[in-house]
């Protein structure tokens, strides 16, 4: 069984509402990627009362930001503080406007052109920093965003499926169960980690998962696929034998008995990734998100409404076409489909 992080302290509600990815944010201040496990950036000495301000403000309980958030903006903003103090800028960039304004534009051209960070990358980086503006009370810096291309959304190709899906297949009641909300119920990972046992609802027939905190606070019910109503069976008479387990009401429980965090379901799905020989992380094969946008991408390409896939997924109308764009492997098949003369 995958190892559980050790302070398995999640509670139920808003922090659970995004994804097991957001967990680790990249590093840009060296060049290089975290991963991981790996040491935040260190917040410089002159700034380090601003940073404690923002973050202090940004975490107060029943703020606007879900948890996950809250750390990918703190750690963008420690890279973002990190930057400008070895940056070349005029002015006080944290006190006047014109300065800020210039200082996010250098940092903006160092996102792209010295680490070469993917323009969604540099847009997430400026939100964050646009936030700390705000903290403050200068408000957003007047820094023009480039348009990140319409892309689908990454999910596993055939192969990768099948392979996945055998994995879980041989993955410990847990892991399958884990793994198989994800990829036949489309739920985000803070989502999967937040339910609680009577948040299932299982009859001898058919079943239904209850969302009821997902992203931005909606409420879903999620119809449950016959492969995972057979995993949760599983797991929920395995579960009773876990020690501690009696005493939360958490439908994923860890070793300890207490409710999985999002990072511990990360190491779950990770295990099973390694399984499948598929590289996990935000650079590999597959990610906890990928699932959910390949639970929306089989249902498009399946034929279902893009409505129905709204529904199923918590999204709105206009990000669930974003699964009926095409992938990469369909322009290469589209081009290698022109007529050649041989």
């Amino acid at each position: 069984m995958a190892s559980d992080i050790a302070a398995d302290s999640d509670h139920r509600g808003p922090g659970f509402t995004s994804d097991i990815s957001a967990v680790v944010d990249g590093d840009v201040s060296g060049g290089t990627r975290r991963g991981p496990g790996a040491r935040a950036t260190l917040v410089p000495e002159a700034f380090a009362e601003v940073f404690s301000g923002y973050q202090a403000a940004v975490s107060r309980p029943g703020g606007p930001l879900d948890a996950d958030t809250v750390r990918a903006y703190c750690s963008r903003v420690r890279q973002y503080l990190a930057w400008l103090d070895t940056a070349d800028v005029d002015g006080d960039p944290l006190a006047d406007a014109d300065a800020r304004n210039g200082a996010v534009r250098d940092y903006r051209t160092y996102l792209l052109t010295v680490v070469k960070r993917k323009l969604s990358t540099v847009n997430a980086h400026l939100t964050a920093v646009d936030d700390l503006y705000r903290h403050l009370g200068l408000g957003p810096a007047v820094v023009k965003r480039q348009e990140v291309p319409k892309a689908a959304p990454r999910a596993l190709p055939d192969r990768a499926r099948t392979r996945w899906l055998r994995a879980a297949q041989r993955a410990d009641a847990r892991g399958k169960a884990l793994a198989y909300t994800g990829y036949y119920a489309g739920l985000r990972g803070g989502e999967a980690v937040a339910l609680d046992l009577d948040d299932v609802r299982i009859s001898a027939r058919k079943g239904v998962l209850i969302v009821r905190y997902g992203k931005n606070g909606k409420y879903r019910e999620v119809p449950l696929h016959p492969q995972l109503r057979t995993a949760l069976d599983e797991w929920i008479i395995e579960r009773a034998t876990h020690p501690g387990a009696k005493d939360t009401p958490a439908l994923f429980v860890n070793q300890r008995g207490g409710r999985l965090s999002t990072r511990g379901a990360y190491d779950v799905l990770k295990e099973i990734a390694n399984d499948a020989n598929l590289e996990f992380g935000r650079d590999g094969d597959l990610t906890p998100h990928s699932l959910r946008h390949t639970t929306g991408t089989n249902l498009v390409r399946d034929g279902e409404d893009i409505v129905t896939v709204a529904e199923i997924l918590g999204h709105s109308i206009e990000t669930a076409r974003r699964y009926s764009l095409p992938t990469d492997a369909d322009k290469q098949a589209a081009i290698e489909r022109l007529a050649v003369d041989e």
